[in-house]
């Protein structure tokens, strides 16, 4: 956050995107009232973009005064066409960028539109980003001397791949998913335990406490070297925690949340390890919203240091979804030149890359 805040202070311009920049939960992130004390002590334009979780900029200003921060209220913006203005008056090199694929379509459009209306508005060039690619590019925040080639897990909600980063936007994929995701059965496994969604992170924090040997889950294997397969893991939990019940017999939460982290993380670690090694890389990545999982942040660790490999890893505010990693992104596909027209549309099943038939 220090490093960001250095290089915010160079620029006249400051865009904040709150959830992922400014403060986490209802803790400011550490330098942000020094940094907007010394915006306003030097007469610096900057803006804060309220989202979905704030319903006004009132509420937003509000919000961020019982954390201790006054900002007046000519600083928040809402509409994409105010926003834009600000931009082209005060930041003359700013882009626009946007996830444009893949996730859900109602969400990509309306970024795709929001975006547009700042790059038309402003005058200035439109980026699209693939999320993954996003996901993979918070490393290059979190580690500035992070160069390809390397091997990276992106492990999410909605993705479980092995990509070999060839080159900043250049990917081969190793290894992915054959049906579940691996938050996704993170997030059932959690469910049948009966945590809230998202459950992934309950289920981390509550395997703390249990006994990760207690039951022994199955290993999948797949067809691919590399490739990956929860389903029978999600399924063999939901059967034991079904059986228990019918049984009567009480249900050892902390015990099956830690047996079910143990064997998804081996999985995770294992198919990751073994691409890394025999494809020849020096550097193993994490990424996505998996990523900032206790157990295979440490499980991960602990194997690359056996094997003498790099491991790098974005810190867990960066894992979930974040303006910043696809303002990385965005950054390396605008040195290429990878420019969008006002025709770009969402494509919700775009993939990082396709597999070689």
């Amino acid at each position: 956050m220090a490093e960001d805040l250095e290089l915010l202070r160079e620029k006249k311009g400051f865009i904040c995107d709150m959830d992922g920049v400014i403060y986490h939960g209802n803790r400011l992130l550490p330098g942000v009232t020094d940094f907007v004390a010394w915006l306003q002590r030097e007469n610096k334009s900057f803006l804060f973009l309220t989202n979905s979780s704030e319903r006004s900029p009132l509420e937003l200003q509000q919000k961020l005064a019982r954390m201790g921060l006054e900002i007046g209220e000519e600083h928040f913006y809402t509409s994409a066409l105010a926003t834009a203005r600000f931009i082209a008056s005060q930041k003359p090199h700013a882009s626009a960028y946007v996830i444009g694929a893949p996730g859900l379509v109602g969400a990509l459009l309306i970024g795709v539109s929001a975006a547009k209306a700042l790059a038309y508005a402003a005058g200035k060039p439109l980026v699209p980003v693939n999320h993954i690619e996003g996901h993979v590019s918070a490393n290059y925040v979190a580690h500035p001397d992070l160069e390809p080639p390397f091997v990276c897990l992106v492990a999410s909600g909605g993705h479980s791949h092995i990509v070999r980063v060839e080159d900043y936007g250049v990917y081969t994929l190793l290894g992915q998913t054959m049906d579940d995701a691996a938050g996704e059965a993170f997030d059932k496994a959690a469910r049948v335990l009966g945590l809230p969604y998202p459950g992934g992170p309950l289920l981390d924090k509550l395997s703390r406490e249990g006994n990760p040997h207690a039951l022994k889950l199955p290993h999948v294997q797949t067809p691919g070297r590399y490739d990956y397969s929860f389903s029978g893991l999600k399924t063999a939990l939901i059967n034991t925690v079904h059986k228990l019940r019918q049984n009567g017999q009480d249900v050892p939460a902390a015990d099956i949340a830690a047996s079910f982290q143990h064997a998804a993380v081996e999985l995770l670690s294992d198919k990751a390890m073994l691409a890394a090694v025999e494809t020849g890389a020096k550097t193993v990545a994490l990424a996505g919203g998996v990523a900032s999982n206790s157990g295979l942040r440490n499980t991960m660790n602990d194997k690359c240091q056996k094997a003498g490999l790099r491991l790098v890893m974005p810190p867990p505010i960066l894992c979930t979804d974040n303006a910043a990693m696809i303002g990385s992104a965005a950054f390396y596909r605008l040195m290429r030149g990878e420019i969008a027209g006002l025709d770009l549309n969402a494509c919700p099943s775009l993939r990082l890359v396709y597999p070689v038939q």
